[in-house]
């Protein structure tokens, strides 16, 4: 089984611009495609940046989250500031949370590799813990050696 870690963390704020992704839920080349392609607008236009002036720490959050019946994928930030273009404030409760760690060449590389490893093989294993929905974040926490490093952060509840 992969390396992960449950922890327990105090419940927190992302301030979130976002897209809903149109791809079926199954069909991964489309919705990391449609991903990628987001990443790249707002890093292209500036809206990253504008984010990254408000927050609280250097992470960078890429939230997925069900909205309305809707599959949502929002680049974010730990801040309790606002900016008018932000589509969502997203909370994350407190409690426990499924925690995988890695690295890859690219921030895109690493939030498919994170959650390959924590929904395709952590969490249909798990024996005494459940993701229940809500959203999940890869949390992009900087770059040593030339890869970018972070954690994918799931919400879990006890069997």
């Amino acid at each position: 089984m992969a390396q992960y870690k449950l922890e327990e963390k105090d419940s927190f704020t992302v301030l979130g611009i976002g897209t809903e992704l149109k791809s079926d839920y199954t069909d991964y080349a489309g919705i990391n495609k449609e991903k990628a392609d987001f990443w790249s607008a707002v890093k292209q236009d500036g809206t990253l940046d504008n984010l990254k002036a408000l927050a609280t720490n250097d992470y960078i959050f890429a939230v997925n989250e069900a909205v309305n019946g809707k599959m949502m994928h929002y680049a974010g930030v730990m801040t309790e500031a606002s900016l008018p273009e932000a589509t969502r404030v997203i909370q994350f409760p407190k409690g426990e949370y499924l925690v995988v760690k890695g690295e890859g060449n690219t921030a895109d590389e690493l939030s498919n590799k994170l959650a390959g490893i924590a929904f395709g093989q952590v969490l249909p294993e798990a024996k005494n813990f459940a993701y229940v929905g809500g959203p999940n974040a890869t949390v992009e926490m900087g770059q040593r050696d030339g890869l970018v490093f972070g954690e994918m952060w799931i919400p879990v509840v006890k069997k």
